[in-house]
């Protein structure tokens, strides 16, 4: 996390000289400037996390760099602390007025000045984490639509042509199929965010039955193998000699879990590859689940980012990454007492492990 940036304008250096040794053993950026002139001027350079504003300056005094500050809408939320030697509380109303957030008095007493930079820089953090937290809202919500206006213009646009007389027959089947599958993408998207939203707030409960983990995988591979066919991939089960072996899970979850990873690996393996999914039981009794691909693998920068929600790795082409999938699977093994991690394919590809607990 970057050191927050605190900018003290003052005509006078001794004064910077005192806050600076008052400020001394926090882990402050602290920035320079003598008049109000030159620190708007600056404000794109130093890019404050907070102002500390002399009032008293000779050419612009420090109420008037306040309304000039605080009248850009850049630089608005950055809090200000007027320094003064007023005193009246007509001085500190104009101060407050002229769109002060605190002010102290002079001359500075170091746990008092500790005290209130402290606290404005908290507000200030606040601020920035819901900024960002409406920016992802946003972003989220384009990615959304975007995943959802692809297979839906599929969809309609597949029905104009079924609804046409003259639509060949015997290609009929063959865009049912197409419809098919893009109604499965938008409800897989839709499920996503309804079970994400209902784990995240804890009013999933778990329903745990004793299945054969093979079964399960078999049954979550035969969902793609149609779609692996139109990209002439090859889907390969390499399962352990106990196939009769069971396992403690929430069935509907982990099958759309590696529903998840096995979209995934087809939509960035290349044509005419081989994904696989292994089954093993560890001597533990722990059950091991990997999903092999050779597309374009995930870099060790972004191995742990790319189960947060909405992040989305390698940016590909024609490629839906709406990043709420990986999320999805992250949520549903820990809830399980398990983990899950990606790591290198070689000599290419990413292979995604889970355990889950015996």
């Amino acid at each position: 996390m970057n050191r927050p940036s605190v900018l003290i304008i003052d005509d006078d250096p001794n004064n910077f000289d005192v806050i600076e040794t008052l400020l001394s053993e926090q882990d402050y950026q602290l920035h320079y400037a003598a008049s109000g002139q030159e620190a708007i001027a600056s404000l794109d350079i130093f890019e404050p996390d907070l102002i500390l504003l002399d009032v008293m300056m000779p050419g612009i005094d420090g109420i008037e760099v306040c309304r000039q500050i605080k009248a850009m809408p850049k630089w608005q939320a950055v809090p200000i602390i007027m320094v003064t030697a007023l005193n009246s509380k007509s001085d500190l109303a104009h101060c407050l007025a002229a769109g002060a957030d605190d002010f102290i008095s002079k001359p500075v007493n170091g746990i008092e000045l500790r005290a209130r930079v402290h606290c404005m820089l908290r507000i200030k953090h606040q601020y920035d984490d819901l900024q960002s937290l409406l920016k992802l809202r946003e972003d989220m919500v384009k990615m959304v639509v975007h995943d959802l206006r692809n297979p839906l213009a599929g969809i309609l646009l597949g029905l104009e042509l079924l609804k046409s007389i003259e639509y060949p027959r015997e290609k009929q089947q063959t865009q049912l199929a197409r419809l098919y599958s893009s109604a499965q993408a938008i409800q897989l998207l839709i499920d996503d965010l309804l079970q994400i939203a209902l784990l995240e707030s804890g009013k999933t409960r778990l329903n745990y039955t004793e299945v054969y983990l093979c079964d399960l995988v078999k049954s979550a591979l035969s969902n793609f193998e149609a779609i692996a066919a139109k990209k002439n991939q090859s889907l390969v089960a390499q399962l352990p000699g106990e196939i009769s072996k069971k396992v403690s899970v929430d069935a509907t979850m982990i099958h759309r879990t590696l529903d998840n990873l096995l979209s995934n690996a087809i939509k960035f393996s290349p044509r005419n590859s081989q994904i696989i999914l292994n089954v093993e039981f560890l001597p533990s009794g722990n059950a091991k689940i990997q999903v092999i691909d050779s597309g374009p693998g995930v870099p060790d920068t972004l191995r742990h980012k790319i189960f947060e929600k909405y992040e989305i790795g390698n940016l590909m082409s024609e490629v839906s990454q709406i990043g709420l999938g990986l999320a999805f699977c992250k949520m549903v093994v820990e809830a399980h007492g398990g983990e899950i991690g990606v790591r290198s394919n070689q000599p290419q590809g990413a292979i995604f492990e889970i355990t889950l607990a015996a």
